[in-house]
């Protein structure tokens, strides 16, 4: 296991707030939640780009009135940077600079904390494993863009509302859940060798993170059903709210 402890191949996060005037307005027409449903903890949500896949898979949370704290990994934040330049250039808000956090796990659940004491490479392994576990997905630089919202399972979640009107890439994912469905999509597996990377392909079988285990890996990976039932790879359960089909209940 001290493999997986090296720090250098563990993930990295950093927090940006966004403040101002139409700090809530811009934000409504660029990510997947509701951003007048956004509260004190970290919410999942995702940044789509106009084919309706994540480029920026995020966590936000409502720290202040006209004040959001997002979540992102270190890898992306300059794009994400860039983004928000480029589309917020004329709505009243301010970036701050990237500040490093630390992912770690608090009663069970992963989440994120500015505390140096969790900023040790067990407490990110620990958030990793238990990430995995959840269905909680992080999407890295080499992840942008290959993805559907619905085919990670992000409204399951609640990082998704299709009632909040217009954002970046919701006419594609609109009509992906109101007129069809994914045919692949989220999955915990098992499998035996070396851990895959992040966008790494097993066959048709597309990886979103993976984990050194015991006897192999654990990984989410994007697939077909039948895909996995063809492949070596075990499937393992995730939590009953992301076992439900992934189409919209008719």
């Amino acid at each position: 296991m001290s493999d997986s402890l090296n720090a250098s191949s563990l993930p990295q996060f950093v927090q940006l707030t966004i403040e101002g005037e139409e700090a809530e307005k811009f934000l409504q027409g660029q990510i997947t939640t509701d951003v007048t449903k956004i509260g004190l903890s970290y919410q999942p949500t995702a940044l789509s780009n106009l084919k309706g896949r994540i480029d920026f898979g995020l966590w936000i949370k409502k720290q202040d009135e006209k004040q959001y704290d997002v979540v992102i990994s270190a890898d992306c934040v300059e794009s994400f940077q860039a983004h928000l330049k480029k589309y917020g250039a004329f709505s009243k808000f301010e970036t701050s600079p990237p500040t490093p956090i630390h992912p770690c796990v608090l009663d069970d659940e992963p989440t994120f904390s500015h505390k140096e004491e969790h900023n040790t490479p067990e407490d990110i392994q620990a958030w990793m494993q238990r990430s995995i576990a959840t269905g909680n997905y992080w999407i890295v630089a080499d992840t942008q863009g290959q993805f559907q919202p619905q085919e990670l399972r992000l409204h399951q979640r609640g990082g998704m509302d299709y009632d909040k009107g217009c954002y970046l890439g919701q006419e594609v994912i609109a009509r992906i859940y109101f007129k069809a469905a994914p045919k692949a999509f989220l999955h915990l597996v098992e499998g035996s060798g070396d851990t895959p990377a992040a966008g790494e392909k097993l066959g048709k079988i597309q990886v979103v993170n993976a984990i050194a285990a015991e006897t192999g890996f654990e990984a989410l990976v994007v697939a077909r059903p039948q895909q996995l039932e063809d492949s070596d790879l075990t499937i393992l359960d995730l939590p009953p709210a992301l076992q439900a089909d992934i189409a919209r209940p008719q």
